[in-house]
């Protein structure tokens, strides 16, 4: 249990770091990934989701025996995002930055499911 409380509260403080910024705008992210966003929607769309995955890791972290259901959920949020964004870069379409993002959330990922494989279920 004190494996998970610890990845778990890493992540979500990680995540926090990372994603907040996102909120500063999608024309200065523009600027630094072109080219121009066409749908902001989109990009506000994912830094939401992504803020709020970042909440139910803080939350996984409080009491993980009572929230392991939610530890699969978050592999899968993991591998999502990083399996597809080395898939990216190696057909050249994304770049270093976010291959680094990606590999530390493949790492996340397999923490997580260690964790989930380490914390017994709260009973009921």
């Amino acid at each position: 249990m004190k494996l998970a409380k610890r990845v778990f509260a890493i992540a979500g403080v990680y995540g926090l770091i990372v994603i907040v910024p996102f909120f500063a705008g999608a024309s200065r992210f523009a600027e630094q990934y072109p080219p121009p966003l066409t749908h902001p929607v989109f990009y506000y769309g994912f830094a939401g989701c992504a803020l709020a995955w970042q909440v139910a890791f803080l939350i996984i972290a409080r009491d993980p025996g009572r929230f392991r259901p939610l530890m699969l959920p978050s592999v899968l949020e993991k591998l999502i995002f990083g399996i597809a964004t080395v898939a990216l870069y190696l057909a050249g379409e994304t770049t270093t930055n976010f291959l680094v993002g990606a590999i530390v959330d493949l790492i996340l990922g397999a923490f997580f499911l260690l964790a989930w494989f380490r914390t017994a279920p709260d009973k009921v």
